[in-house]
């Protein structure tokens, strides 16, 4: 009889280790995607400035104005239009002015030429990480660049973030376009790993400088700040009128915020938009003295933001974000304008803070399911995923980026771990009740009830078997000459011998009792042959008791003889007693048989005899001595018992 225990202590690494790689592995995945699905269930909450608007070079615009690409005079006129004919307060354009128009030089020199006139425009420039190319004078670029911001950064950072950036070039724009033009700002915008736009990078470390994005130089303009305050998490801005604080990420020289997108209309635009063409053709009308197709006023006091995002010809300008798939690229410049001037930004928490938060969660849910029933343990599980998404619903609605899928994952992964853990523990104590009750019961019989245990009752059945019964001669008057632990020390030695060998031919051990062994062959393991298996058990067992004899002579101790007894036939054999308390045993007269012809051992001076009915069965594997017409008590005729000298085969 084999019992293994599993070792459970193993399984507390197996879960650190689990949860490491499950962290590590999917930790700035799950907050990332967090962040999307809380920006699309908040965003009804948050509505966009009604004081930036888009002027948008759309299909409409081109089909009124003409293809691509235009005359740059045409921006001229757009640039005009808000810059002497409303009352907007400033412009900013997201566009780059690279290559010369072959097509229309006059139209290019017009603009070349007049584009240092709008006091209120700000455009856009974009560094990169390549060098300028060879036939470029970079550092007439880099100092004319400087001249067209006009903030300053007071870098207070410590100095693990004080990293200067990788960018080494920024976009050639057209030559005079870049002298003339009076301020600039850049419009890159950082890309996460998935794709999708999240943050806005409000400065840029070039060669030791800081440089503004295009949404930071209006904020200057629009607010009159031209000094900021770079610290370690927050970028500050202050004026008599306006504070700004922007909570920061500084990596690699890009100091960068998380955007507060505003809830879209169309999935495309979060900020009202006009078409281009609509403006070009209120500003020719109002040349012409005529009235406008737009209402002038409707840009009293208004940021205007100038780009393109057309079907035709290679004007898309779309990208995916957490509030839409189709967002305009025009309108990311615009909401990071709205978030400076409003103040409106998420602060994230930090990897520490996620971490610790998951191990929280993974610890207590897994502690809970298993001192809690599982129903219980899964209820409070339901109910924490539910408590903390409204938690997590909560801190978006109060701009605080916290992660929603990683500690809900890991309620999840912390109950599966749980569960494991119970299992096996639970496993390990039947097995140890099952070590335990071997002691007490035969492995079969207790295997059976395992096996049946919701269907245990009283009751049996007849089957054909062979019993085997076993008895120490004279124990009683040996036991009086010695003390009670010698005894005990003899019959657990004894006992510990012979029931091995009982199981080893397929036996079962049905009871002790006493200093006597009764065991059954054929139920509940089914064995045809089971009458041969008791008595090559038998033949085994008396030679293990000839060694044990001469071991404990050698001991001191008294010499002990057993005689053993064997019948075949059928028998009852299953659950007796109440219902309260059940003993499996076997009953009938082949038990009595057995008993009876054991105690015969006494009469013929033998130690192994067996009942007609066995010898039948393995008469060809014995040799035998016959005992004739022997009376048994309870038997009506007389039967031939036989001496079993030797096994032959």
């Amino acid at each position: 009889m084999e019992f293994r225990q599993k070792n459970t202590k193993f399984l507390f690494p197996v879960f650190v280790f689990i949860f490491l790689v499950i962290y590590l592995l999917t930790a700035p995945f799950l907050q990332l995607k967090s962040y999307n699905i809380m920006n699309k269930l908040t965003m009804n909450n948050k509505i966009s400035s009604s004081d930036v608007v888009l002027i948008v070079i759309d299909d409409k615009s081109l089909h009124e104005i003409g293809r691509w690409p235009w005359k740059r005079e045409y921006y001229l006129e757009i640039f005009d239009f808000f810059e002497n004919y409303t009352n907007a307060k400033l412009i900013g354009y997201d566009g780059l002015i690279m290559a010369p128009d072959n097509e229309f030089p006059e139209s290019d020199r017009k603009f070349f030429s007049k584009i240092g006139d709008f006091k209120k425009l700000s455009a856009g420039v974009a560094f990169a990480y390549d060098d300028f190319e060879n036939n470029i004078d970079a550092r007439r670029y880099d100092a004319e660049l400087k001249t067209k911001t006009d903030i300053r950064i007071i870098d207070k950072r410590s100095k693990k973030y004080s990293k200067k950036g990788d960018f080494k070039s920024f976009t050639v724009l057209q030559k005079d376009y870049f002298k003339n033009i009076l301020s600039l700002g850049f419009v890159n915008v950082p890309e996460d790993f998935d794709g999708y736009i999240r943050r806005a990078s409000q400065l840029i470390n070039y060669k030791g400088n800081f440089y503004p994005s295009l949404g930071l130089i209006m904020y200057g303009k629009y607010t009159g700040i031209k000094e900021f305050i770079l610290t370690d998490k927050y970028l500050y801005g202050f004026s008599n009128s306006n504070t700004l604080k922007i909570p920061v990420e500084n990596d690699f020289g890009v100091v960068s915020n998380y955007i507060c997108y505003y809830k879209t209309l169309d999935n495309t635009y979060s900020h009202k938009k006009y078409s281009a063409s609509d403006i070009i053709n209120s500003y020719r009308a109002i040349k012409k003295g005529k009235k406008p197709f737009i209402n002038i006023e409707d840009f009293n006091n208004k940021v205007v933001f100038i780009g393109a995002n057309a079907q035709a010809q290679a004007l898309l300008d779309i990208q995916r974000t957490p509030v839409s798939e189709n967002f305009s690229g025009l309108d990311i410049q615009a909401t990071n304008f709205d978030n400076l001037i409003t103040n409106n930004f998420y602060r994230s928490t930090s990897p520490l803070y996620n971490f610790l938060l998951c191990l929280l969660v993974f610890v207590l849910v897994f502690v809970l399911a298993n001192t809690m029933s599982i129903s219980a343990a899964l209820l409070s599980s339901i109910l924490a995923m539910l408590t903390y998404f409204l938690f997590t619903f909560f801190m978006y609605y109060n701009k605080i980026a916290v992660s929603l899928i990683l500690p809900e994952l890991f309620i999840i992964v912390a109950l599966a771990c749980a569960y494991s853990y119970r299992y096996l523990v639970e496993d390990n104590k039947k097995i140890k009740i099952q070590k335990a009750m071997g002691k007490y019961l035969s492995y079969d019989v207790m295997q059976n009830v395992v096996k049946n245990i919701d269907n245990i009752s009283l009751g049996g059945k007849r089957a054909d078997i062979t019993v085997l019964f076993a008895d120490i001669r004279n124990f009683t008057s040996i036991s009086e000459s010695m003390d009670a632990n010698s005894t005990t020390m003899i019959l657990n030695e004894y006992f510990s011998a012979l029931v091995p060998i009982i199981e080893e031919h397929n036996g079962i051990l049905n009871k002790f009792m006493g200093d006597a062994v009764l065991a059954i062959f054929g139920e509940p393991k089914k064995n045809e042959n089971h009458a041969l298996d008791a008595v090559k058990c038998a033949d085994k067992m008396l030679k293990k008791v000839k060694y044990l004899q001469e071991k404990w002579i050698d001991e001191g101790k008294p010499k002990i003889e057993i005689g053993i007894g064997i019948s075949s036939g059928e028998a009852f054999i299953g659950n007796i007693g109440s219902s309260e308390r059940l003993e499996y045993t076997v009953i009938g007269d082949t038990v009595n048989t057995a008993s009876r012809i054991e105690n015969y051992n006494k009469v013929y001076r033998t130690n192994f005899l067996i009942s007609e009915s066995t010898y039948e069965r393995v008469k060809d594997f014995v040799d035998v001595i016959t005992i004739k017409n022997v009376v048994i008590r309870g038997k009506t005729n007389k039967i031939n018992l036989y001496e079993v000298i030797r096994l032959v085969k």
